[in-house]
Formats: C-alpha cells, structure tokens, sequence
C-alpha cells in the first residue's frame, strides 16, 4: 500500500521522525475491535495490539488509538502481527462524551471521551428525509463537526421518499449557514457527484449520523457494490437497527478514503467551545446586545435575545438547543476540573510513596 494514498502527508512525517530513527514503521488504523486493531501500511495489513509500556502510560481512553490514527509499529517478519508503540499526534478529531461503568455522569458515571474518527479531512453528517429528519440534531452534530477540525458537509439521504426536498434543505440552511448540503438517494443510487470532489485520492472522510440514516447504503453507492450489510429501518419512525457494530476504514476505487461508524443512539459533545460560538454566532451576536452584560436573557429589561423571540427572528427550539449544549459544555468543564485534581492527588500521592521509600532506604542503612 502507498503512504500517500492512506493519507500521509508532510503534517504527519515530520512527527513521526524520531519515531523512524527507532526502527518503527508508520501505519494506519483501519479497524478497531475492543483492544485489537487491523493496521493498513506499506508492508500490507496487520493485526494490531499497543505495547505493555503503551498501555501502561495511557492516562485515558482517548490515548490509545482511534479509527483514522497513525501509530508507530513493530512489525514481525513473516507474521501478520504487529505491535503498537505509539500514536502520531492527530491533525484533527471527530469524538464525543461517553459514559462508562455506572450510567449517566450525574449518578456518578466515569466521564470519557470516546474518539469516533481521527484525522479526517470531511465530515459528512447523514440525516435522513424520512420519519428521522431533525434539525436539532443536525445543529448538535455539525457544532462537533466544526470543533474537530474537519470540514463539515451536511447530505440528506432518502431524496427518493420526500415530497418536498427544498423545503428541508432551505431548513437546514438557517441553521448551517456557509455549509455544503447535497441531497442524495442511496435507493436510487442518485446525487453522488456531488461529494465525488471530497473523496480524492489521499482524502478521508468520516460518515456520521443516527442509527438508520443510510450511511453504509452511501458507503456502498461509493464503492459500486453492495459490499456491506444493510437493513431496512423500523417503519413506525423511520430508526434503525445498528447494522455496523465497528468502525472501519475503506479505500474507494476512487482513492479516496472513508470511514463508516456505527449508528450514534445519542451524541454528547467532547469539546464544543468554538464549534457553539461557531454554529450559533447569531445568538451570541444578540446577545452582545442586551442592555446588561451579564444578562441571564429571562427577566431582565433590554434583553436583545427575547426580543428576538417575541419577534419571531429568533427560532425558540433554536435557542433551546443553544442553551442545552452550552448546559452540557458547563457540565463537562467541571468534569474534566474534577479529573484534573484527581490525577493531580495521585501524582502527589506518588511522590509521597517515592519520597517515604527513599527515607526507608537510608535509615535503613544508618545514614539518617
């Protein structure tokens, strides 16, 4: 396999130049099954694990490799086995906030970050024109979109089922303003062209979107057969069924690269700062109007943003939805403080043991 066409570029040799003088090879996650990885590199693909001293010193979930990433391998001759020694830093991000070992965050969940696609060039969010069309969760999705660092490409699928295609796509404007929207048929296999010009050689893209939106029915429109598993979705609301249980990387005819996920049930934001000011510039914009600073935008007189919604210029459910991320990034930034001193108790806690061993030692040996 050619470097080139898996994505390498000059952002990612210059890191990984230290690691050559090592013996390692430069290598691509192209699957990822639990703590077992599949690796695309010039010597072929490689089943993959990270090495004891890797796994060691991962502070968290999002330190070891991701979909997308370019890691530093040992390769074993004669074997389709290699070993991972280290992840080459990400020229950008596409992730979310998981929930591990104990349910939701605010009963006492572990709070993580879960890496859905790294170093992708496009986001395409997938929405459907069926039962499942909600702008809401267009919003949600593109404000990660633009924190990750890609470009964000909106493309409604089922254009073959809805009656009125520009009326969704005039609604999905107001809010993505200065953002690319196709409408495409994988059904129909129509409106492709489109996004051929994102897919060129070396190029990789990430599809995402809610379980049933027909990410891998695209995926397989791209590639001109039927390759991977699909089903039909629920007939009462237009959801699916989760028919890809892994992420996983694909070279097209064309060249370019893409990566199908599975089905997201429900997405929080990682990290949405810019990507909320971003996406709701108009908002924060009204805001700078108020006739107080510190305006709570409920009560108080000269509020610019009720104005706004009294008006009519300012879509309620919009708002809304501007007020529930910015809950969640308040949450989550008190999550990561959390965190932060925990891991700085541990490391003082570390030093203390060190420094009670030293004192052991000499007393031991009559020098204190």
């Amino acid at each position: 396999m050619n470097l080139i066409d898996l994505g390498w570029n000059d952002f990612f040799a210059g890191s990984f130049a230290p690691l050559k003088l090592r013996g390692l090879k430069p290598g691509r996650i192209a699957e990822e099954h639990r703590e077992l990885y599949e690796i695309f590199c010039e010597d072929g693909q490689f089943k993959a694990e990270v090495s004891g001293k890797f796994r060691f010193a991962a502070q968290a979930r999002a330190d070891f490799p991701g979909i997308g990433d370019w890691v530093a391998i040992n390769v074993f001759p004669g074997e389709a086995k290699a070993i991972i020694h280290a992840v080459l830093p990400r020229k950008s991000l596409f992730s979310r906030r998981a929930v591990l070992a104990g349910g939701m965050p605010e009963t006492g969940g572990k709070t993580e970050e879960q890496i859905l696609a790294a170093n992708i060039d496009t986001v395409f969010l997938i929405s459907g024109l069926d039962n499942d069309f909600n702008v809401r969760r267009i919003e949600r999705y593109l404000s990660a979109a633009w924190e990750s660092g890609a470009t964000p490409v909106i493309v409604l699928n089922k254009a073959d089922i809805c009656d009125d295609i520009e009326a969704r796509i005039r609604e999905v404007e107001r809010v993505a303003p200065a953002v690319d929207i196709f409408s495409v048929s994988a059904a129909k296999n129509d409106g492709f062209a489109n996004i051929q010009k994102y897919l060129q050689p070396g190029r990789t893209a990430a599809l995402l979107g809610s379980s049933g939106v027909g990410k891998t029915s695209i995926i397989n429109c791209l590639l001109g057969e039927n390759r991977l598993k699909t089903t039909e979705v629920r007939k009462d609301d237009s959801r699916g069924r989760h028919t890809t249980t892994h992420r996983e990387m694909i070279i097209l005819p064309t060249g370019g690269i893409v990566i199908d996920t599975p089905g997201l049930r429900s997405f929080k934001v990682w990290d949405g700062e810019e990507g909320l000011a971003r996406l709701f510039e108009d908002i924060e914009e009204l805001a700078l109007r108020c006739r107080f600073t510190d305006c709570g935008h409920t009560d108080e007189p000269g509020c610019a943003i009720k104005s706004a919604l009294t008006d009519g210029l300012l879509d309620p459910g919009r708002y809304e939805n501007y007020q529930k991320l910015q809950k969640e990034q308040r949450f989550l930034a008190t999550r990561k403080n959390q965190k932060e001193v925990r891991k700085q108790q541990r490391a003082m806690g570390k030093k203390f043991k060190q420094y009670h061993k030293m004192m052991t030692r000499l007393r031991n040996k009559g020098l204190i």
